[in-house]
């Protein structure tokens, strides 16, 4: 098995506690609603959103399932496991997430993930598929900053 660690780090003008409430608590609201096109729904399969719990993420062309291994309110992180569907194949076994907002000195926040891909063997992700995937994570952040940007009682 191969294991590839990467992270990345955003800056938004928004608080930690609202982008977290918004893009990670209520994700299974928001996201349909601010993406009809891409996302048709976000539903929990199993358990109650805490640890443990599956989210499966119904998109246009298939799904996602995605096992929660933590969630922090006070500490604004969220660790998640694609382990089924859209990103899972025969060369992809799991891809794990660890995503934490921190407060910036400006009053917004800085965004922290670091993805760890598990492979099957020796196969290697090519570098365009990996910009590809970061390209729409952080096109999925962008949308909801914009919406609460222009929404500045949301999520407060």
């Amino acid at each position: 098995m191969g294991v590839l660690t990467y992270t990345d780090e955003h800056t938004s003008p928004v608080p930690p506690a609202r982008i977290f409430k918004a893009s990670i608590l209520d994700s299974h609201v928001l996201m349909p609603k601010l993406l009809p096109d891409a996302i048709k729904s976000i539903q929990l399969i199993k358990g109650d959103g805490g640890p443990g719990s599956i989210k499966q993420i119904n998109f246009d062309g298939g799904f996602a399932k995605h096992q929660i291994d933590e969630v922090d309110e006070k500490t604004f992180t969220y660790k998640y496991t694609l382990i089924e569907g859209n990103g899972i194949s025969d060369k992809i076994e799991k891809v794990s997430y660890d995503i934490k907002f921190e407060g910036s000195t400006d009053g917004g926040s800085i965004s922290k993930m670091t993805t760890t891909i598990y492979t099957h063997g020796d196969f290697e992700i090519k570098e365009e598929e990996l910009k590809a995937g970061k390209e729409k994570v952080l096109g999925l952040y962008k949308v909801v900053e914009a919406y609460l940007l222009k929404n500045p009682d949301a999520y407060v």
